[in-house]
């Protein structure tokens, strides 16, 4: 989805800061959100794609502004008020004051659900990445999108995350390996004879115009 949690990054918020003696947990709390996340996963088994969602549907200023481990707790806590396991009075109780929680799911699913399994490319076919602004989850990079590419890799089908992530059920659709030179991709700001191989679903592809 367009804006801060773009599956590919979002340019002017300066270099990724590491540190190479990082610890896993730096509070108690990191710990049991971790916890509850995996649990949640492990008895409710949402797909990928919804678990995604849940958190990509935090309002931009709460992601930018919190730990990485808040937006676990966020996304687990939303998908639990969803599913019905528990309510925002119950969370603002326990929390002693309001509890942040994901927007609610704005994805819109395709008029064709209909699954796809034998792949319309092959490798060494020229592909370019449709351009589409989609409210919802999506695998598709922007800053591929537009782009012309060459698939280098066919996978077989699987289920697609953007539409199991907004309610539609498992709808399998061929996987490409698609390989964009970094001049394509960046222009100017690119290098000859660099490559960026990206995973894409063939929804997302179209013949070269």
């Amino acid at each position: 989805m367009d804006g801060v949690h773009d599956l590919g990054g979002l340019d002017g918020f300066g270099p990724v800061e590491h540190t190479a003696s990082e610890s896993l947990f730096d509070e108690e709390w990191e710990r049991r959100a971790f916890r509850l996340m995996i649990g949640w996963l492990a008895s409710q088994n949402p797909s990928g794609g919804t678990f995604r969602h849940s958190i990509e549907r935090m309002v931009p200023e709460h992601y930018l502004s919190s730990p990485y481990y808040e937006h676990w707790l966020t996304g687990a806590a939303t998908m639990a008020v969803e599913a019905g396991f528990t309510t925002q009075d119950d969370l603002d109780r326990r929390a002693g004051g309001r509890f942040p929680l994901s927007a609610p799911d704005r994805g819109v699913l395709p008029d064709d659900l209909t699954p796809h399994e034998t792949p319309r490319y092959a490798v060494g076919d020229e592909v370019r990445v449709r351009e589409w602004h989609p409210p919802g989850h999506t695998r598709a990079p922007r800053y591929v999108q537009g782009r012309r590419g060459t698939v280098v890799r066919v996978d077989g089908a699987f289920d697609i995350d953007d539409i199991a992530a907004h309610g539609g059920g498992s709808v399998a659709d061929p996987l490409y390996a698609v390989r964009f030179t970094s001049r394509e991709l960046w222009g100017e700001a690119g290098a000859d004879g660099e490559v960026v191989c990206v995973n894409l679903f063939e929804r997302y592809l179209e013949d070269p115009q």
